[in-house]
């Protein structure tokens, strides 16, 4: 077995189907082999037993002669009522041999010249007594035709293996002339990967739905590079900016040690722009850490479930945080979460962790605090749905750019294309919501509201 598993596939079908056509033709040459013994076997015995006709037709005309004698060659032992032998034609070996068939008959070897015979006997019943009639054969001409029968399916059997392990290695080599052209293709697609694909034959067949099945793997292993890549690109390019900041600042800051009012000054901007650092890492980070488990295919732990009334409380502390950034700009921020005031929606278990809610919280209140102008109004609403937990965070302000909406969830995108604006963040924020809320089982949904403003919408199924 060893030895066939370091073997090609080609030659381990052109080994198996001989094995098992081996098996078959042996199988059917014992068969055919038996049947032909058997034929000459009864060829044998018919004969014999039409030896004997002619002396038992004497016997029942009760000639006075007798039974006639035998012709040449032909060997019969013929016992009167009384016992005695009349005519005796058979070998002496044989004749010996001949008290074991009483009845019947039967094959019968002679030991001394390693001769095969067919013995058949009859009793015959007179007036007088029963007489006792052999009649013999050898199985020599039989045997030879076995014999030379034995050889032909031999030579045949043969023949028609090699014609089989030939037919097999090149119905194999053309089964599997579809693999190789993977392989070739596969190889040029490892030097220049940026396009093409496996070749999918016409037939619907296994290796078609193979090869249909890795392009679809290649498909998102090239995506999913291509959105590695985009990542780094826009990555380096966020952190860029921030880096040469606080190099600036920390400059200016050597520049000011003889006044210390400005040093002042210098330090606390650094510590704003290593701050947007430091949350560009971290969301960074949380967003490699959900699609690394995603990829694992991890199942949701008991930290990753919650129950209403835990998400609720938390809507309220994101609530309170919001409000505290909201306050110099007097943006009112309300929530409504009446459905949750029952036992049994406070009850009810979701796919999400109370972090995670958090996090999508002030990911979403942190966007309509920067699109809401001072004085604006943002709420918070979470109920009770026959698919889940339905929470929406929709603000007064001017709404999202139409063009903007297909792609708010990807990475480093803002709806403001300056990536110097102050106000606007990094541009990973919906990216985050949207890959914690897919974790979770659940949609989310951005979309402008018909007075003013934007709505995004999230849904958490139960668990």
């Amino acid at each position: 077995m060893r030895f066939l598993r370091s073997r090609s596939i080609r030659f381990r079908i052109t080994v198996g189907s001989v094995a098992i056509a081996a098996v078959v033709l042996t199988l059917a040459s014992l068969a055919i082999h038996a049947q032909i013994r058997s034929i000459t076997r009864g060829s044998d015995e018919t004969l014999a037993i039409s030896d004997l006709g002619s002396f038992i037709a004497d016997i029942r005309a009760d000639s006075p002669e007798g039974p006639d004698d035998p012709g040449p060659g032909m060997l019969v032992l013929v016992r009167d009522p009384s016992g005695d032998v009349l005519i005796n034609t058979m070998p002496p070996e044989l004749g010996r041999e001949l008290n074991h068939f009483r009845d019947g008959g039967g094959a019968v070897t002679v030991p001394e010249d390693d001769t095969d015979y067919v013995v058949v006997n009859r009793t015959v019943s007179t007036d007088d007594g029963e007489w006792k009639l052999w009649a013999a054969r050898s199985t020599a001409a039989s045997d030879l035709t076995v014999a030379a029968m034995d050889r032909s399916l031999v030579i045949g059997a043969a023949l028609v293996l090699v014609a089989f392990g030939v037919a097999a290695w090149l119905l194999a080599t053309a089964a599997l002339r579809p693999v190789a052209r993977m392989r070739e293709t596969a190889d040029s697609l490892s030097r220049e990967p940026g396009g093409g694909e496996l070749p999918v034959g016409p037939a619907a067949d296994e290796l078609s739905a193979l090869a249909s099945t890795l392009n679809r793997f290649i498909g998102r292993v090239r995506e999913t590079a291509h959105r590695e890549r985009q990542m780094v690109s826009d990555a380096s390019h966020e952190l860029r900016t921030p880096l040469a900041v606080v190099a600036t600042q920390l400059e200016l800051a050597h520049r000011s040690f003889g006044d210390a009012e400005a040093l002042r000054g210098e330090i606390l901007a650094a510590e704003v722009s290593l701050a947007r650092l430091s949350r560009l890492a971290t969301t960074l980070l949380e967003l490699s850490q959900i699609e690394a488990s995603e990829s694992a295919g991890a199942p949701a732990t008991r930290s990753e479930r919650s129950t209403g009334g835990e998400l609720v409380t938390e809507v309220m502390t994101a609530v309170d945080r919001a409000r505290v950034l909201a306050g110099p700009a007097g943006i009112d921020i309300e929530f409504e979460t009446a459905e949750f005031e029952t036992g049994e929606a406070t009850a009810t278990a979701f796919r999400i962790s109370t972090t995670a809610f958090g996090r999508v919280l002030d990911n979403l209140a942190m966007n309509a605090l920067v699109a809401t102008d001072p004085g604006g109004k943002i709420l918070l609403d979470v109920r009770l749905v026959d698919g889940g937990l339905s929470l929406s965070v929709a603000d007064s302000g001017s709404g999202v750019p139409p063009d903007f909406l297909p792609r708010a969830f990807d990475r480093f995108s803002r709806a403001d294309t300056s990536r110097a604006r102050s106000s606007g963040g990094s541009g990973l924020g919906l990216a985050l919501v949207h890959a914690i809320v897919e974790r979770a089982g659940g949609t989310v949904t951005l979309a402008n509201r018909e007075e003013t403003g934007a709505v995004a919408t999230v849904l958490i199924p139960k668990m």
